[in-house]
């Protein structure tokens, strides 16, 4: 059953061009500017954390988040733009220096737990129901720091405390093995679906896959993909590539490895990803030698690269791909898809 394919990606991804190792280079776009720019170039969809949509709200009331949540709402209506899924950012906030739902302070996860809820009630008001948790800075930097299985136990308390707290979200655990964190306590898919199945609601519990992110893990995305796939469990994907075991990059989806990314929207195509309601989405940063006039090229490219390898393994021969499959004559499919990829 082939995959129906819509596109999203967040507001951060129209950025100053800041880096681990440098300031911005580029000035900021405002939010309004930002939205106008997601229909121009193909996408139906934002990406939002929490306070993407109701900047400072730490600072306000319950009543005030909700009203400036429902303010952007009616900016997307006009747009003709959805809100995919609401992340709560809980990785910049003082009282998440060691960690959001695994700080060793009991008024730290406290606080986690509050902003967890306040995203969810901004994910109401946006009409999504969607909760993407980058569980960010929830590991160690010395492992004598946290007892893991204790920490485990409160990353499930703070998903339940969630999902009790509202009866119809979905939660997407977006894994990494490191970065801002030495040591992350979820690093991959089978981690993340290991850890839904303790919640206690685990059919609302998945993941969201980040290419960059399984790369970093040493793992391949295409693999990561089809092992939620199979239960049922890819809520969402964010798409880029990524050079190497560093920080993590968000490079232009295929910018690396075409072939990766062949393979990855091989399998989103073949096992029905969309049909569900799934968004395509990109977590992808423009290069910071990029001039501010140009800076949305990354993302034009990214999905046109996607359409372009849909393109190339809808229209592959499945009868060779059987024969040679059988024939157990790797080398010769090998050299049949590079022949694809490359235009022979």
């Amino acid at each position: 059953m082939p995959g129906d394919f819509r596109f999203s990606f967040g507001p951060w991804n129209i950025h100053e061009g800041a880096d681990p190792f440098g300031p911005p280079v580029r000035r900021p776009v405002e939010f309004g500017r930002k939205l106008k720019e997601y229909r121009r170039l193909g996408f139906g969809a934002v990406q939002f954390h929490d306070d993407d949509a109701v900047p400072g709200l730490n600072e306000l009331t319950a009543s005030q988040i909700e009203q400036q949540a429902r303010k952007v709402a009616h900016l997307l209506q006009e747009e003709g733009l959805v809100a995919e899924f609401v992340a709560p950012r809980l990785w910049e906030d003082p009282r998440t220096i060691d960690g959001a739902y695994t700080a060793n302070d009991e008024r730290c996860r406290q606080y986690a737990r509050e902003r967890s809820r306040k995203a969810i009630d901004i994910a109401r008001a946006l009409g999504t129901r969607l909760i993407v948790l980058w569980l960010a800075r929830e590991g160690t930097y010395i492992r004598e720091a946290k007892d893991t299985k204790m920490a485990v136990d409160r990353l499930v308390e703070a998903i339940d405390d969630q999902l009790k707290y509202d009866s119809s979200i979905k939660i997407a655990i977006e894994p990494k093995p490191n970065e801002p964190v030495d040591q992350a306590f979820i690093p991959t898919a089978g981690h993340a679906l290991a850890l839904a199945s303790r919640c206690l609601d685990p059919a609302r519990v998945g993941v969201n896959i980040e290419s960059a992110h399984v790369i970093l893990a040493g793992l391949d995305p295409s693999d990561e993909m089809g092992f939620a796939l199979s239960f049922g469990k890819l809520f969402s994907v964010h798409l880029n590539d990524q050079n190497g075991l560093k920080f993590d990059e968000d490079k232009s989806f295929g910018s690396v490895d075409l072939r990766r990314a062949f393979n990855q929207v091989r399998v989103l195509d073949r096992y029905g990803y969309g049909k569900g309601g799934e968004w395509v989405g990109l977590d992808v940063k423009a290069m910071r030698t990029q001039p501010e006039d140009k800076a949305t090229k990354h993302l034009r490219n990214s999905r046109a690269m996607f359409l372009r390898l849909l393109e190339i393994s809808r229209n592959l021969d499945e009868e060779t791909i059987a024969r040679l499959t059988r024939e157990r004559d790797y080398e010769e499919l090998e050299a049949y898809i590079l022949g694809r990829l490359t235009g022979r």
